[in-house]
């Protein structure tokens, strides 16, 4: 989706000199388009991005077992919540409510239990003065959950892209399968990058496309791939619903167009508009 008097960048390489052009959702919030090349043979192979700078932006987890049991579109998590950006939380269990990796929110656990070769998490909401407003860590380096005991939502997903030495590596083997995938980054400035890319390619693939961009992404986790990736933008004149749709050995097409329910999302709080003062006359 192109905006008025904006473009789509196409990206190959960071050698290849390209430009994104962000476009203003509110403070902190900025959406761009990259097309990438070189491309998947199936869908439009456009990546949209929305950049989140955690301390300008409030960050928020959804979950289901704190609203009803309910599964909800990230359309209706957006209108339910008063959310400008709205994404997948990650996987979920097959009761369909349960996150697979460690959540917490607050005092409140959805799921206790760490997975080992689940090695990303994110966390937002310091419980101290002096930390960052939102951080995402390696888990296999040391002290990574002590850091995160700090924070008050804390959420464990699948890595894709570790740093190393300050930089981003992709730690994702090159096999076969491919899907539409919803990811979250991380940049050396410690902004949060929602990703949504609709056209299926290998994971390997992805990640180094990503890191191949200029956008200094220096970690990132899997959120949700195929159908169920999800990606919903209310904010500035930019409305969107996107949905993925491909995914190897499940639903190899292109056709979905709809939101599936999801019972976890990770969203941005929609900025408040100021009143505008109503000048009386003078009689």
């Amino acid at each position: 989706m192109d905006w008025p008097g904006g473009g789509v960048a196409r990206a190959q390489t960071a050698s290849s000199g390209v430009k994104i052009r962000w476009k203003r959702l509110q403070a902190g919030v900025h959406y761009a388009v990259v097309r990438l090349r070189p491309g998947s043979k199936v869908g439009d192979n456009r990546l949209h991005l929305v950049r989140v700078d955690p301390r300008r932006a409030r960050l928020y987890a959804g979950l289901a077992k704190l609203h009803g049991r309910k599964k909800r579109t990230a359309r209706q998590w957006a209108r339910r919540a008063r959310l400008s950006v709205v994404i997948n939380l990650g996987m979920f269990k097959t009761d369909h409510l349960t996150h697979v990796g460690y959540t917490r929110r607050g005092r409140f656990l959805d799921n206790r239990r760490w997975r080992k070769d689940y090695l990303s998490a994110l966390a937002f909401g310091p419980r101290k003065k002096g930390l960052a407003s939102a951080v995402m860590v390696d888990l296999d380096q040391p002290g990574a959950k002590k850091r995160l005991a700090s924070y008050r939502v804390v959420v464990q997903n699948l890595r894709l892209i570790k740093a190393v030495g300050g930089r981003g590596v992709n730690v994702w083997r090159d096999r076969p399968k491919r899907w539409s995938e919803a990811a979250l980054a991380a940049d050396k400035k410690g902004r949060l990058l929602f990703v949504l890319c609709r056209s299926p390619f290998r994971m390997a693939v992805l990640n180094k496309l990503l890191l191949g961009l200029p956008l200094n992404i220096v970690r990132a986790m899997h959120l949700e791939g195929g159908p169920e990736a999800s990606l919903t933008i209310r904010a500035r004149g930019v409305k969107l619903n996107l949905a993925g749709s491909f995914e190897s050995r499940f639903n190899e097409n292109d056709r979905n167009r709809t939101q599936w329910r999801l019972p976890n999302v990770l969203g941005v709080r929609r900025a408040r508009t100021p009143k505008r003062r109503v000048r009386r006359r003078r009689r």
